[in-house]
């Protein structure tokens, strides 16, 4: 079976919507703090079983798969019918949208990750000897946000498919129109001879 642009496009924006949703549902489990246990000369912090840090790596997981899709999707040869680079990126408006997705996916990566690991190392070292120490959890927010911008990487990667479904049409259409407006060669029989002449 052929793939085609209609499904690209909905691989990419349920990866992105995984993603989101798995990075909102971390933001929403997130402990407020550990429980700080007094010990001879150290604290030691228990923290509540809690997927946060699963869910933070699946929605980063979700966010490189439905970038992947998305990049993949802009240079698939449909229709077994390739574009070049060239044509695909002929336009200013497809070479930003393109770069701002990529910053995006960079930027909603660095945000599901820096929390994500903050929260696993917190939870696996548990005895610090410092007898101020709280027992924080990682930076509220961070994943929260990191799953909306997530959202818009995804949002960003389908307006640039959408983009490259109008430059493959120009670029096709423009070859047909070549291919018709070549001239045929007529043999003229006139006084001085037959000899070729075009015909449009």
């Amino acid at each position: 079976m052929e793939i085609n642009m209609k499904q690209t496009a909905l691989l990419t924006a349920l990866f992105g919507v995984l993603s989101f949703t798995c990075g909102v549902i971390a933001e929403n489990k997130k402990p407020s703090a550990g429980t700080a246990v007094q010990g001879k000369d150290s604290i030691i912090c228990n923290y509540p079983s809690n997927p946060y840090i699963a869910l933070g790596y699946i929605s980063v997981v979700f966010l490189i798969l439905s970038s992947v899709a998305g990049y993949l999707s802009i240079s698939y040869p449909y229709k077994k019918r390739s574009i070049p680079y060239s044509a695909l990126f002929h336009t200013k408006t497809m070479v930003v949208f393109f770069n701002i997705a990529w910053l995006t996916s960079g930027l909603a990566a660095a945000l599901l990750v820096w929390p994500t690991v903050t929260e696993q190392l917190h939870v696996s070292k548990k005895v610090h000897y410092n007898l101020s120490y709280d027992c924080p959890t990682a930076k509220t927010g961070l994943i929260g946000g990191g799953a909306f911008v997530s959202l818009d990487s995804c949002l960003f990667w389908l307006i640039c498919l959408m983009l490259a479904s109008n430059a493959r049409e120009d670029y096709f259409d423009e070859i047909e129109d070549s291919s018709r407006g070549e001239s045929t060669q007529v043999i003229d029989m006139g006084n001085d001879g037959p000899h070729a002449t075009n015909k449009i």
